[in-house]
């Protein structure tokens, strides 16, 4: 500031009035020290101020490198945060990279409050997350933690998609599990449930997976290697994640069978990815823009009033009808 005085022939104050955007400047002395800041690179530095009185107004938010939906929600943070006049600082976490890394790095970038995006981390640590500061957990609920959560409401969103399927005609319907992704013990709850309420428990079939591409090609192997042992191939399968699912449509594709019409196949999530497909994935739709919207505002409201008690947003999922999934064919075993 004192070189853009200089350069200016103005007192290094006027400059400070005029980046503050207060009145005491004419137009013309304004204009020509905004000119020659922008000359010389000067950029006001509004972390730097904040942090002089004591606030960062930034919220650090972890993701998981590769996950669709994460970007979806990131996007849906990003105008939230500046409506309320936030900033946000992305940290992500990855194979070489734990969730406790890329949240310390957050908090060392003087964070205000924590908004995680599917943790995967123990409870004992989201709790102690929970007293170091304003944390909110999307897509996660932990028990009695002191954190906020955001997250669908799983069990609807698989019923939806266990209706669908039945409706259809469907039996030997497969379940591809998330493994510990965030919300993959109520799904495979849920699918169980759907089973028995159907009266298909004997069809139950749950396979180990994640939620990554790898695991949906990897049991795309699995069926199609059964299959060609003399095993029928599942009518349907309902994968983790929207990611799963494109893996398992990848193996099927190689091997020629047909989708829907060998296999109906419906992920979970709605991300941008379901949207990509040569095919529309049939898929469980989690608002994201609205999860992101009540994590913000969770965030925001407990730095404004830390005596809260923790609090909990559960949206209403909606099944998507797309390309992957219809009905046994009629000429099929099941029809």
């Amino acid at each position: 500031m004192a070189d853009v005085a200089e350069k200016a022939g103005v007192s290094r104050a006027l400059v400070s009035i005029i980046f503050r955007n207060q009145p005491g400047a004419s137009q013309e002395t304004r204009e020509r020290v905004l000119r020659v800041a922008d000359e010389i690179g000067y950029r006001l530095d509004s972390a730097a101020r904040l942090l002089a009185r004591g606030r960062s107004r930034t919220l650090g938010v972890m993701f998981t490198v590769h996950q669709t939906f994460h970007s979806d929600l990131i996007e849906g943070i990003y105008p939230e945060a500046e409506r309320l006049g936030y900033d946000v600082v992305l940290s992500a976490s990855s194979q070489g990279r734990s969730e406790a890394k890329a949240v310390e790095a957050l908090l060392s970038h003087r964070c205000e409050a924590l908004i995680l995006l599917g943790p995967e981390a123990e409870p004992a640590y989201l709790e102690e997350l929970g007293h170091r500061t304003a944390t909110v957990s999307v897509s996660r609920r932990v028990p009695h933690a002191r954190v906020d959560f955001v997250h669908s409401a799983e069990a609807k969103g698989i019923r939806q998609a266990m209706d669908h399927l039945v409706e259809q005609g469907h039996r030997r319907i497969v379940h591809i599990d998330g493994g510990r992704g965030p919300g993959s013990a109520e799904r495979r709850r849920a699918y169980r449930a759907a089973m028995r309420h159907y009266g298909l428990e004997s069809e139950t079939r749950v396979i180990p997976g994640d939620h990554t591409e790898r695991s949906g090609i990897e049991t795309g192997r699995v069926l199609l290697a059964e299959r060609d042992s003399g095993l029928p191939l599942p009518t349907a399968v309902l994968a983790g994640n929207d990611r799963c699912a494109m893996g398992l449509l990848m193996a099927l594709a190689r091997a020629g069978v047909d989708v829907p019409r060998g296999m109906s196949v419906i992920g979970y999530d709605d991300s941008h990815l379901s949207h990509l497909m040569p095919i529309g994935l049939t898929t469980v739709r989690q608002d994201a823009v609205l999860m992101a919207e009540h994590a913000v505002r969770f965030a925001v409201q407990r730095l404004e009033d830390e005596g809260l008690e923790p609090r909990e947003a559960v949206l209403d999922p909606k099944l998507v009808v797309r390309g992957t999934s219809g009905p046994v064919p009629s000429d099929g075993p099941e029809g």
